[in-house]
């Protein structure tokens, strides 16, 4: 059989790329990859790039990429968008970004990996977000199975051929990392696609999409009961008030006088002790009976027909801004009404009943479990039985805010549980951590940041899997404070006497 040069030198360049992963050049011209053949796949644009400074979105932050790449965009199938940005020195591995909400744009915080030698995808899987919520799915089936878990993985077989295509060479590894839709579209992958990808982060997971609208619903008819008028029951005092009970009752729990609790699971209190305000009167150091109703919604478990639907939220920093008063209560500055109520209404509305006019006023959910099963059966990643990926030597690394305010770790932390029933050596591929004082994703007075891609990496090419993982929170770009965080369920806690912002305070809980 004879090889032509060009084939030759791929081959040659492909030992290279797998054998030792060192950096490899560019081998195919970025504008040639307009005509590239690949079946359903169309390449739109094509862009060459000394360095490029990427201006903030609503969904990421000014972003500098200092060395040469290529980036690509096309349309795979009828409507999937996607991206790739082919740096030209690469180090053999691939990213994908997952999205947020209703996803409709690409929401890729990757990007900042191009500058180290990564090739950076997104998707916006299979709509375009025109401020209308989620009418993009309205009797849409492809639209929905698309959002549903379609998109990401063609994006990913797509991109990966891109990839070969560009340098010669397959990806050593690839990886994919999302937070809220994109933390349930990391377990999708895992769960549906066990072979897309070496290693996944997954934080705060929407996984379960009927299941967290119901509570969202059940949650509107106490504290907007009336769903033409809007007016919230809830306010900022009374959270301020809860907040301030929570404290008093749980704070010391860890030795800490700071209103970050470790261990929000252990904070058993009872809100029927709150002050109850004389008559329907609202005051600013009381509840009425209608706002303790309603504040008894949010952390307290919903069940339909005698079935867990959804766990409630855990308790801690309710007052903070941007938490509880934004996505639920509705009392933020920034948005009325609730997130909860955009989120909850346009998925019974688009994703469930397919009924623009459905109003959650009248909702009883008599039919929650019938009515609900065929978009469960594209939206969610229930599926507990990780069996495959772990055939296929992957490494999945979970997250969540113990004071999430949009999605609760006590259903992650379900999740992960119900897992490790099935599997007992669940730890050796899989490992849930929980971050104490955090907010959806990021956010609140506890720490929050850390770098996801290197912890992925180090598992899945060093064999290093995280056992004490220093998280740090940073305010204008200056570092105020550190904290481990151990595998759930250990938990850390402070020694008594070090500097409580440094993790070199903290040990593990015996």
């Amino acid at each position: 059989m004879k090889f032509s040069i060009a084939v030759v030198l791929c081959l040659a360049l492909t030992a290279t790329a797998l054998g030792q992963n060192k950096i490899t050049k560019t081998c195919k011209p970025c504008e040639s990859f307009k005509t590239l053949d690949l079946p359903d796949v169309v390449i739109n644009k094509t862009e060459s790039y000394l360095k490029d400074t990427i201006k903030a979105t609503q969904f990421r932050p000014e972003i500098i990429i200092n060395k040469p790449f290529c980036r690509l965009q096309g349309i795979i199938g009828k409507e999937i968008a996607f991206e790739l940005y082919l740096p030209q020195n690469w180090n053999g591995r691939f990213l994908m970004s997952g999205n947020g909400g209703f996803a409709g744009a690409f929401q890729n915080f990757l990007l900042p990996y191009i500058s180290s030698g990564y090739a950076v995808a997104a998707t916006n899987t299979g709509h375009v977000d025109n401020n209308d919520g989620a009418a993009w799915a309205y009797n849409n089936m492809e639209r929905q199975v698309n959002f549903g878990h379609l998109a990401v993985h063609r994006t990913t077989v797509v991109s990966k051929a891109l990839i070969r295509a560009a340098y010669c060479a397959p990806a050593s590894y690839s990886y994919f990392l999302g937070c809220s839709r994109g933390g349930g579209q990391a377990l999708m992958e895992a769960q549906r696609y066990p072979d897309d990808y070496d290693g996944i982060v997954a934080g705060a997971p929407a996984y379960n999409w009927p299941a967290i609208a119901a509570k969202g619903i059940e949650t509107l008819q106490k504290n907007y009961p009336d769903s033409k008028k809007l007016n919230p029951v809830i306010t900022n005092d009374n959270l301020k008030l809860v907040q301030e009970f929570v404290c008093k009752e749980c704070d010391l729990a860890d030795g800490l006088n700071d209103c970050i609790l470790n261990e929000p699971n252990n904070c058993k209190i009872d809100l029927g002790k709150l002050p109850v305000c004389p008559g329907d009167s609202a005051g600013k150091d009381c509840v009425t009976k209608a706002q303790l109703t309603a504040l008894k919604t949010i952390f307290d478990p919903l069940t339909i027909d005698g079935k867990l639907v959804h766990p409630g939220f855990p308790h801690g920093i309710e007052a903070e801004p941007t938490g509880i008063d934004l996505w639920i209560a509705g009392t933020s500055p920034y948005l009325k009404p609730s997130l909860w109520h955009y989120f909850a209404t346009n998925i019974y509305k688009y994703l469930i009943y397919s009924d623009p006019k459905w109003d959650y006023q009248t909702y009883h959910f008599d039919d929650f479990f019938t009515k609900t099963a065929f978009a469960s059966s594209f939206l969610d990643a229930t599926n507990t039985d990780y069996s495959a990926f772990e055939k296929s030597k992957g490494k999945l690394i979970l997250y969540h805010g113990w004071n999430d305010p949009a999605l609760s770790a006590y259903a992650t932390i379900a999740h992960y549980d119900e897992a490790l029933k099935k599997n007992a050596d669940l730890q050796s591929f899989m490992r849930l951590f929980l971050l104490p004082g955090v907010l959806h994703c990021d956010g609140g007075p506890g720490a929050d940041d850390v770098d996801y891609v290197k912890l992925i990496t180090d598992w899945v090419e060093k064999g290093n899997a995280p056992e004490r993982v220093i998280f740090s929170k940073k305010e204008k770009g200056k570092t105020v404070m550190t904290r481990p965080v151990y595998p759930y369920p250990k938990v850390a806690v402070y020694d008594g006497k070090g500097d409580p912002k440094m993790e070199s305070s903290f040990g593990l809980k015996k």
